[in-house]
């Protein structure tokens, strides 16, 4: 009966929620009619094989952090014909089910034991928009050449805290945000990115890359943000993609800032520097970068604060580094008329200035801004 609602759970138009009631199968009479069953955090081991045969209408079904396990739910979601978000993750999967729905374009299947992806898995979901496959077991070999490339529509891939040494090969070339967070990646092949024309977020952080491990990798033409925090770079990698609007190099092993090193980012707005080992900027290293707005250089060694800092900065963050000057050219230069800004956060917390010998003339052009002292 539409009108009915099991015991255990809450409903709400078309939403029936059975999340955290401790249950260990799905609850019995859910109505035919529903468009969304929320069963996550519960303790559900097993699905009939015709359980949701009759759920014509639904689109989400959402078993998150439950015990199912391959078998257990083998059948149980392909005759669902309008599902498409499927939550799996934080289950005992070992494998990628085989009977998804055609319709299904979301797919979660983080914290589950994945070990390997055939390609045969996506053969009746070919409209998959979104795949996790986060905090798996997927290392060297676990997924084949093209294994995932019959997913032509592919828009978010998440292989996030695997064990995979490299890129996967043949990834769908209309991806626009793939991360690869914490794995075990030493190197990126020059052509890995060649051409995947749309791509517009990579996130490589915790991996294990040098810069001889990018080489001249990072040429995706139309790449917005990327992530390569908590690596071994020695310094600011070349040939970034002038389209990058956002940059995270902290917690890498860079010592010195060149004046050349950012120059062909002109749309840069967001640069993080933080937690690395830089001593040395070349003076007017960041001036061009027009776009910018948050600078962070937080946890260095820097013994002043870098000279000719660009316009449009809204924050520059220089905390626990061992700056002793501010000079008089860092935030003023050039045409005094044109310097004037108009909200500048400074911070300079956990430093070795001393304010009674600070040059107030390196603050002449700042309106409104808030300098932070801490000894």
């Amino acid at each position: 009966m539409d009108d009915y609602c099991p015991p255990v759970c809450s409903c709400y138009n078309s939403v029936v929620q059975c999340s955290n009631k401790s249950v260990g199968r799905v609850p019995y009479g859910i109505p035919y009619g529903t468009r969304q069953i929320l069963l996550m955090n519960n303790y559900i081991k097993g699905i009939q094989l015709d359980l949701f045969a009759k759920y014509n209408s639904m689109e989400v079904l959402v078993l998150s952090n439950n015990w199912l396990t391959d078998g257990a739910i083998k059948g149980a979601f392909s005759q669902i014909p309008a599902l498409k978000h499927l939550y799996l993750d934080g289950n005992r999967l070992k494998s990628v089910p085989t009977d998804l729905p055609v319709s299904l374009e979301e797919l979660r299947l983080d914290n589950n034991y994945l070990r390997a992806i055939s390609e045969g898995a996506w053969s009746r979901c070919p409209g998959l928009f979104i795949l996790r496959l986060s905090n798996n077991n997927l290392g060297p070999g676990s997924i084949p050449d093209a294994a995932l490339s019959s997913l032509r529509n592919l828009h978010t891939l998440s292989l996030d805290h695997n064990q995979l040494t490299s890129i996967p090969l043949g990834l769908p070339l209309l991806i626009k945000e793939l991360y690869l967070k914490g794995n075990l990646i030493e190197q990126v092949r020059e052509d890995a990115f060649h051409k995947m024309w749309a791509l517009e977020v990579l996130d490589l952080s915790a991996n294990r890359l040098t810069n001889a491990g990018l080489r001249n990798s990072l040429n995706a033409t139309r790449l917005e943000s990327l992530s390569l925090e908590g690596n071994r770079l020695e310094h600011v990698p070349r040939h970034l993609p002038p389209s990058l609007k956002s940059l995270n190099l902290e917690g890498n092993f860079i010592s010195s800032i060149k004046k050349a090193d950012f120059s062909r980012l002109k749309e840069l707005e967001l640069l993080g520097l933080a937690r690395n080992k830089i001593f040395e900027v070349a003076p007017g290293a960041f001036r061009e970068l027009a776009a910018l707005h948050r600078l962070d250089l937080c946890h260095n060694a820097l013994q002043q604060v870098p000279r000719q800092l660009p316009r449009g900065l809204h924050s520059v963050a220089l905390t626990d580094n061992r700056i002793q000057s501010v000079p008089h050219d860092a935030f003023c230069w050039g045409d005094r008329t044109r310097s004037v800004r108009g909200f500048v956060r400074v911070h300079l917390e956990h430093n070795l200035i001393d304010v009674g010998k600070m040059d107030v003339r390196s603050f002449r052009c700042l309106q409104g801004f808030q300098l932070v002292h801490s000894y």
